[in-house]
């Protein structure tokens, strides 16, 4: 049996509309997206593979989210929803903001693709355009420690569009799941812990030292987001290195002179 029949098989006898659900089932697993009571936005959703297994995985507390241009026939599971419209248009947007509320997304998370031409440079370029469409949403919809996941061809543009991932979350992969076909180029990008920190590795600052933790180190304030910073103590003044920034917290060092 070809791995394509078995997916296909798999897919059909265990209910999932469309094979690529077992794509995201081995994201989950490698990456580990998804969490009971999660939200998740699913861009690009029909025909509801994707919206299929996110809702499993979330549980009955979470909800998914599904946006498509393509009507998406109704699922039996109570914790989707979904929205008819372009991602990109403001209108789409609002009523997903709405739908979300206040707190946000945990999780975006795409399996667009082009339409194929059959030009490999061309069908590359038209799938960064896509990932790089999704991430501006997950940008947007997504607070610190969120996660996105996006489908893309490899070539030329991958690294670009990876670095603009990696700066705005704490970490990214590009992860191939065993469920893509051999000879397909595709793969995923998955960013993990949405950053939103006022301030980004190797900027210095002038600080004033507002509290000492439990740890030893003096803790700074910057637009509410908290800096450590070891060999201090409370009321210091002094002009610091960002060192290291995480979705909630960071750490940075006092700059000698």
């Amino acid at each position: 049996m070809t791995r394509k029949d078995e997916y296909y098989n798999r897919a059909k006898q265990e209910g999932y509309r469309s094979r690529s659900a077992y794509k995201l089932k081995q994201l989950d697993e490698a990456a580990g997206l998804f969490g009971p009571g999660n939200t998740v936005v699913d861009l690009g959703a029909a025909p509801g593979g994707w919206l299929q297994v996110a809702a499993e995985a979330v549980g009955p507390e979470g909800t998914v989210i599904g946006v498509d241009f393509q009507r998406i026939r109704d699922l039996d599971a109570k914790n989707v929803e979904t929205i008819r419209g372009d991602m990109t248009d403001e209108e789409t947007k609002a009523k997903l903001r709405e739908r979300i509320g206040e707190k946000g997304a945990d999780v975006v998370i795409s399996d667009m693709a082009p339409n194929m031409t059959g030009e490999y440079s061309v069908d590359h370029a038209r799938s960064v355009h896509l990932a790089r469409q999704a991430f501006e949403v997950a940008c947007d919809l997504l607070p610190a420690g969120g996660d996105f996941a996006a489908k893309v061809f490899d070539g030329r543009d991958l690294d670009a569009l990876r670095e603009e991932i990696d700066a705005e979350f704490e970490y990214v992969r590009s992860i191939h799941p065993e469920a893509s076909r051999d000879s397909s180029s595709e793969l995923y990008l998955v960013g993990k812990g949405r950053l939103t920190a006022p301030v980004s590795e190797g900027e210095e600052r002038d600080v004033v030292v507002d509290d000492v933790g439990s740890e030893g180190d003096g803790v700074v304030k910057i637009d509410g987001y908290t800096l450590f910073v070891p060999n201090t103590e409370t009321g210091d003044s002094v002009r610091v290195r960002v060192t290291d920034v995480k979705p909630n917290f960071g750490f940075a060092e006092v700059v000698d002179g």
